[in-house]
């Protein structure tokens, strides 16, 4: 017996997440995109102490759902995985793209912000990159950058910041090096970088200092 893999086209709802409210006090807003394992609702919080009436937060929220630690009690998600990737990846930036929209964020004038965190990292550069969103701001945390991008990948971005801390154990001196100077083949001039004492995880008191 044979077995044949087919597709089928459909349509399907997802959620995101916000914090404060858009007004005309606004002076930015944030996209910021999770790491494998999280819920955009959790997320979000380490957006709490930003300002909240110059501060506008959007946390996309990974389609597939999963348990945490065989226990069946916690749920995280996942951006994408190593089964199906390219299907996978058009899926995650027509999302993004319905987001983006759905909040007229292309329609208002303010500084705007782009961050991943862990697997979001490849999450952003790969939407920035092909649907090239104008942002102000480009983060990239605690992540690796997907090897497919060139320099004329990111021209509508002039601040690019790679953060990771020193004791990332998933981003390690060895990968950070590398990171660099794959960074600086695509980003040019237009990245620094960032380290903080720590391992690898969110911290509040950098996200008040990257506004």
């Amino acid at each position: 017996m044979t077995s044949t893999e087919k597709e089928v086209s459909y349509s399907t709802n997802n959620s995101y997440t916000t914090l404060n409210r858009l007004s005309n006090n606004t002076k930015n807003v944030w996209i910021v995109c999770h790491g494998l394992g999280f819920l955009s609702r959790y997320f979000i919080k380490y957006f709490d102490e930003l300002n909240a009436e110059e501060n506008y937060i959007i946390a996309p929220q990974a389609q597939s759902k999963h348990y945490l630690k065989n226990q069946f009690k916690h749920v995280g998600a996942t951006w994408l995985t190593k089964e199906n990737t390219q299907n996978e990846i058009t899926n995650v930036l027509n999302y993004l793209d319905s987001v983006y929209e759905q909040e007229r964020i292309s329609m208002i004038n303010v500084n705007v912000i782009i961050l991943g965190f862990s697997q979001g990292v490849s999450v952003v550069t790969r939407w920035v990159a092909q649907r090239k969103i104008k942002c102000n701001t480009l983060l990239l945390y605690a992540g690796k950058l997907p090897r497919e991008f060139s320099k004329t990948d990111f021209t509508t971005i002039q601040n690019i910041k790679l953060i990771v801390g020193n004791a990332d154990a998933y981003v390690t001196p060895e990968i950070l090096e590398e990171e660099k100077t794959y960074a600086h083949q695509i980003f040019g001039d237009k990245v620094t970088h960032m380290t903080f004492t720590g391992g690898h995880e969110m911290r509040r008191e950098l996200i008040n200092t990257l506004a």
